[in-house]
């Protein structure tokens, strides 16, 4: 999946993308008592393994993500930093109980990634229902959304680096 999501990442932000493996653990973020991986420990990780001259950093994560008020997040970013996280476990339809859907797994994949990324230039939840910054409690309203920016949105992301 990370591949073409590099691709379909370019596209969005006009931004050369390349795939590195984390130099961290992720079960430095496992919580026990939740059974889930906490994202804001994930997202320090990532911006210290990354080097300075990085613009942003996205890691693509396969386990369950929380923050401590929420029971889950399908991702996290820092509103105008430069580090994002998604999580593959709620995006998949098999978490439930559904057969597997690759393209609407990758379509969520995207829509989420390029959402969470939106947050780290500065944007927030968007009031458009279709534009990707959009915000989405349940998985159903991430499929209900486009996976591009409004024109608002779209602005400030072509007016930053």
């Amino acid at each position: 999946l990370l591949a073409p999501l590099g691709v379909q990442l370019e596209k969005a932000f006009g931004l050369q993308v390349q795939h590195t493996a984390p130099g961290f653990d992720c079960e430095v973020a496992f919580d026990g008592s939740r059974g889930q991986y906490n994202s804001r420990i994930l997202l320090a990780h990532l911006l210290q393994d990354t080097p300075p001259d990085v613009t942003r950093v996205l890691g693509v994560a396969g386990v369950d993500l929380f923050i401590p008020v929420l029971t889950y997040v399908f991702g996290e970013a820092q509103l105008g930093g430069r580090a994002a996280i998604v999580s593959l476990h709620r995006l998949d339809e098999e978490m439930y109980g559904l057969p597997p859907n690759p393209k609407r797994l990758f379509q969520r994949l995207v829509t989420e990634a390029v959402h969470e990324l939106g947050h780290t230039y500065n944007l927030v939840h968007c009031r458009n229902d279709r534009c990707v910054m959009a915000s989405s409690t349940y998985v159903e309203e991430i499929d209900l959304k486009s996976d591009a920016f409004c024109a608002n949105c779209r602005a400030v992301v072509r007016g930053r680096t």
